[in-house]
Order: C-alpha cells, then structure tokens, then sequence
C-alpha cells in the first residue's frame, strides 16, 4: 500500500498544471476555459488533502494490534 503516498501528491501536481492552462486560457481570452480549469484546480487540491487524510487513517489503523 506505498502507492498511496505518491497518488496523493499526482492530484498536486495535475492542480499545478490546471492552474497554469486556466492562467493562459485567461490571457488568451477564454474565460470560460479558464473558469473550468480553475474548478478542476481547486478539485486537485480538495482530492489531494482529502488523500493525504486517507492515507494517514489508513497507516493508523494498520498500527494498531
């Protein structure tokens, strides 16, 4: 079960790069695109907390006899 410590930390990185395209879509012009994508950057970072507390419940739970 490693692999959830690196899952979480992908949705940080995909709200990254959807940050980025919503700045461009806005300086080109495409508002809505870049509204959209600022929705999808505020779900990336929502998904990556929410793994992050996931993850530690899990490894607590595994701890205990």
């Amino acid at each position: 079960m490693n692999y959830l410590k690196f899952t979480q930390y992908a949705y940080l990185i995909a709200a990254v790069l959807f940050a980025i395209e919503a700045f461009n879509q806005y300086k080109a012009g495409e508002t809505n695109k870049a509204i959209l994508l600022v929705l999808f950057t505020f779900v990336g970072i929502f998904m990556f907390f929410f793994r992050r507390n996931f993850a530690k419940k899990f490894e607590e739970r595994n701890k205990k006899p």
